[in-house]
């Protein structure tokens, strides 16, 4: 499998052998019983006449199914495809899950895609069998479905998290998707579902993901990047300090012994905590299709050994797309530590404190003092606070749900961003699988030592039988390069 399966049946093949690597591709509706399932249900497989293949649980639910209570498909991993994708309907659920159409409604999603909303509803119906409202209908019932078996949090507050409006609305739409209450919901979680509340105020959640997953990997990336007061790294957790919408989180990730990873969290307003859980899937890359990766890449002999020493290699997400954009201005011309002891500094003299860590700087804190913190090039800095300047006064507007080519253009338009900068924004932010960054000496030094070309016009023309999965294959490079001399360089941007 390297890409996600349309045809009718290919996807029956999955289901006929309850194929988990195709969970969150579809779900399938099955007529004679008016359930839904994910196509690894271990139920009896239905005949092919009684099937109808939806691309979403929201669409199926459209069409008057329930959600399977024995498969329960809103507990699979999330769709690879909205990675894949760059189109609108993609970017429009991203942007759902980040909590969009719960603070500005379906107008203020349509504004962020540049469509009115009933163009959108329609694009979204013909594309995604259901409309922005539904969709966003169903990511609350998942998040809901997600919080009652693994958290003792009260139905209240479930409600609430989970993004509905009232209690009565969010059983309602229990009671719809999953033919159940709350109340019965709760009662059928595993004994050894993760459900200790840690500290008021504080929750424990399981995080599913496709394997494999090379967790030890992700968390010794943003070891070597964590900034002291804002993250804690350590061989086997991450945690950090975040600003949301309705004040700031904190949340740490760390896997157990039986390779599970758990999320903890605790949020000032119980309604950051659906869109809080959807950034840290970014962050860990956990809606990834590994194996379909693994298999791309693995299908050309230089890269076999690459991938058979890192099974499940993922490409880390950001946190906030602002703060990524200035990471990215800060460290692209210096080394790994240099740039942190650079951000250590500016968090460190700009940042907002809480009761319990630091807030990475605001924008308009960095488009007014970053002069004052910042070393190096006059003309570097200016480029820095100046994109600060633009992000706070939203002349520049940076977010998951952006069109991949607009975002680079605009950076691009940008004084002091170059095309590392941009494409390595637009791999971080946006996810987007198939960004490949010619001008990182790490990566060259990488794919050098990998027997690739180091040269970068050479190494891109090879990369190109790599798509769609040249951001993978540069993680990749980058765990092949050697130990990088204190000084070394990425390629200048422009200034």
């Amino acid at each position: 499998m390297s890409l996600p399966v349309t045809d009718f049946d290919e996807r029956y093949r999955a289901i006929s052998a309850r194929d988990t690597r195709f969970d969150g591709q579809f779900v399938t509706a099955v007529r004679s019983t008016g359930i839904y399932c994910r196509p690894s249900c271990p139920a009896r497989t239905p005949k092919p006449e009684n099937v109808t293949f939806y691309p979403t649980s929201a669409a199926a639910h459209e069409a008057g199914y329930r959600a399977c209570k024995r498969c329960l498909p809103e507990a699979a991993p999330g769709s690879s495809a909205w990675n894949l994708r760059g189109d609108t309907a993609a970017r429009a659920m991203r942007l759902i899950a980040s909590g969009i159409v719960e603070r500005e409604g379906v107008p203020g999603l349509a504004a962020r895609l540049g469509y009115s909303s009933r163009h959108l509803t329609r694009l979204l119906t013909s594309e995604l069998g259901a409309g922005p409202l539904a969709l966003a209908r169903a990511h609350r019932a998942h998040t809901a479905r997600m919080l009652l078996v693994g958290t003792d949090m009260p139905i209240s507050d479930v409600a609430f998290s989970a993004g509905f409006a009232s209690i009565r609305q969010c059983n309602d739409m229990i009671r719809e998707v999953f033919g159940m209450t709350p109340g019965e919901l709760r009662a059928r979680r595993r004994k050894d579902a993760a459900s200790a509340e840690l500290i008021p105020g504080t929750i424990d959640l399981v995080l599913p993901y496709r394997g494999p997953l090379d967790a030890s990997g992700i968390f010794t990336w943003m070891a070597a990047r964590a900034l002291p007061g804002v993250e804690v790294a350590t061989a086997t957790s991450f945690a950090r300090h975040l600003r949301m919408p309705g004040g700031p989180v904190w949340f740490e990730v760390s896997q157990d012994a039986a390779q599970r990873l758990h999320l903890r969290a605790s949020v000032t307003r119980l309604g950051d905590l659906a869109p809080l859980v959807a950034t840290v899937r970014r962050i860990f890359d956990l809606d990834a299709d590994p194996l379909a990766v693994d298999e791309a890449l693995t299908a050309h002999p230089e890269l076999a050994p690459l991938v058979a020493g890192t099974p499940g290699i993922r490409v880390p997400g950001s946190a906030d797309p602002h703060e990524m954009l200035i990471r990215a201005m800060i460290g692209q011309q210096i080394t790994v530590a240099a740039a942190r002891t650079a951000l250590a500094a500016l968090a460190d003299a700009l940042g907002e404190r809480t009761e319990s860590g630091m807030l990475f700087p605001t924008m308009t804190a960095i488009a007014e003092h970053g002069a004052d913190v910042l070393r190096g090039p006059a003309a570097r800095i200016r480029a820095i606070t100046g994109a600060a300047a633009a992000l706070a006064d939203q002349s520049l507007t940076l977010t998951v749900g952006d069109d991949g080519v607009e975002q680079r253009a605009a950076l691009l338009a940008m004084p002091g961003i170059g095309p590392w900068t941009a494409d390595y924004v637009r791999m971080r932010v946006l996810g987007d699988p198939d960004i490949l960054l010619p001008g990182d000496v790490a990566l060259r030094a990488g794919a050098t030592a990998s027997g690739l070309p180091g040269e970068p016009k050479t190494l891109t023309a090879w990369a190109e039988r790599a798509a769609p999965w040249r951001s993978y294959l540069s993680a990749h490079l980058w765990r092949a390069a050697p130990v990088r001399p204190t000084r070394t360089k990425t390629i200048k941007e422009s200034s």
